[in-house]
This record gives C-alpha cells, structure tokens and sequence, in this order.
C-alpha cells in the first residue's frame, strides 16, 4: 500500500498547508516521463520516513487551481512545506538521494 498521500484542490490548505509534520508534495501529470521516473524514489522515501515526514502527490492535469497558487510551470516540481511555508522548491528528475538530502534538513 503506498504511504504517499493523493491531495487535490480541496483538500490541499488541510493535508499540506495545516499539517503538523513536514510536507514534500509532488507536481506531476500521467504524459510526464520525468514524473513516472521518480514515482519509485518517491514511494522509497515516504516509507523510510513515514510518521516523520508526509509525501503527497498531486495530479496537475485533474487540479489546476493548486498548482496555478505556486506557480507551477514545470513537472515534476517538489514543493518542500513546513508550518505551511514552502522552504524549498526542487523541479525535474534527479537522483533519489538529493531529496533524501533534503528530508533530513527537514527533520
């Protein structure tokens, strides 16, 4: 079962921006070949961190008025919240273990 949350337009302000842990949320879209390469780094990292750090995706093509909010304008972008501010933004594929660098500046 994926530890990887699913956040929409609706439930974005309550899952990301109020939550207690820190968030990494994933801007992505079903024809992006980049996004599909690091679905898998994702998962691994969501389940080594889990109850420490949230990860959520979230699907631009179905939600538009989220990723219009930040400004995204390039997939995947990762967007790095913590007491709902985005600390960090990180944009396109990159080796796992970057954004396991960034996870543990989180904690």
């Amino acid at each position: 079962m994926s530890k990887v949350y699913q956040v929409s337009d609706e439930n974005f302000d309550q899952e990301i921006i109020h939550s207690n842990m820190p968030v990494i949320v994933d801007f992505w879209a079903d024809w992006c070949e980049p996004c599909k390469a690091m679905a898998p780094e994702i998962e691994g990292l969501a389940q080594k961190y889990q109850g420490k750090i949230k990860f959520a995706q979230m699907n631009v093509v179905n939600n538009r008025n989220i990723p219009a909010r930040f400004g995204i304008r390039n997939l995947p972008t990762f967007m790095l919240f913590k007491r709902g501010e985005v600390l960090k933004s990180i944009i396109g594929a990159f080796p796992g273990s970057l954004l396991e660098d960034e996870v543990r500046k989180m904690l």
